[in-house]
């Protein structure tokens, strides 16, 4: 059974600035800088187009850094490629993600949207993690989403500093 998560990062900027940093590399190589405190993280690709904006990241997660559990399972470092989609801009922004670890016993995936409040706007991210392990399965689907949460709220700060000092 999957389990599921919402996360809704909220900034004082309009939709277009947002959508505008998004669209920037300098903005995708400040959060990979700001994650590499954490883990090793490369940006793989990026591309923006009449298609929107599409970005390939790894996360590199040494095994010996991997909470028990997860040391069962894997047996060699954890590679997690990270595909992103933003849809073109409009009055509302959707987009999908999902994240893939080579030989893992499950996935995670998600949609976004951007879209205005009074305050400025928010992204919304909703995911979804299910991993295919009898007995244990539950438990890494937990500990997928609550470490994602870090993620997504360290993201958010990169993009607001990013934002504040760019705007």
């Amino acid at each position: 059974m999957a389990r599921r998560m919402n996360y809704s990062a909220r900034f004082t900027h309009s939709t277009e600035q947002v959508y505008a940093a998004l669209s920037s590399r300098d903005h995708w190589d400040a959060r990979i800088e700001e994650m590499k405190k954490y883990s090793h993280n490369e940006l793989k690709s990026f591309e923006v187009g009449d298609a929107g904006i599409d970005i390939v990241m790894h996360h590199i997660i040494p095994r010996t850094e991997l909470p028990d559990i997860a040391q069962t399972v894997l047996k060699k470092d954890m590679i997690i490629t990270r595909n992103v989609h933003f849809d073109p801009f409009g009055e509302t922004t959707s987009g999908k993600y999902d994240a893939s670890i080579p030989a893992g016993p499950g996935s995670l995936k998600g949609s976004t949207s951007l879209f205005a409040t009074e305050a400025g706007s928010t992204l919304r991210t909703s995911s979804e993690a299910k991993v295919f392990l009898p007995f244990i399965g539950s438990k890494l689907e937990q500990l997928m989403l609550v470490n994602l949460i870090d993620l997504w709220r360290g993201e958010g700060e990169v993009t607001a500093d990013w934002l504040a000092q760019n705007s």
